[in-house]
């Protein structure tokens, strides 16, 4: 089971990535665009999310994933960390939501981020 930790060496290994504490919360932002928070003490993420995959994600795993009341309007997504697979899983989470914030440039330099892996 992933870690805070887990989370934010994941986060910053990932391309122009930074941590900064905004709303007395670790945040993890990609070229300045917040992709990624820690909060309910570090015990769950909240990444982007288009809204449409956000509530089939809440339907097929309401276990793992739920949407907080404030970030309703908003497309992001509270994982708990408890219920993630492994470490791959919490890398492919992060690494989704990275893409969705980081700008063109970034997504041309880090082609193997910049689309999702093809089913």
């Amino acid at each position: 089971m992933p870690d805070a930790d887990d989370v934010r060496r994941t986060a910053l290994s990932l391309p122009d990535t930074t941590e900064k504490i905004a709303w007395s919360m670790p945040t993890f932002r990609v070229a300045g665009k917040m992709f990624a928070t820690l909060p309910e003490e570090e015990t769950s993420l909240a990444v982007r999310c288009p809204k449409e995959e956000r509530d089939e994600l809440v339907l097929a795993e309401p276990g793992k994933f739920w949407i907080a009341d404030h970030e309703a309007g908003f497309a992001w997504v509270r994982v708990r960390l408890a219920a993630l697979e492994d470490g791959d899983e919490l890398r492919d989470i992060l690494a989704d939501s990275w893409r969705q914030a980081a700008p063109p440039r970034l997504l041309d330099a880090y082609p193997e981020l910049g689309l999702p892996k093809a089913d």
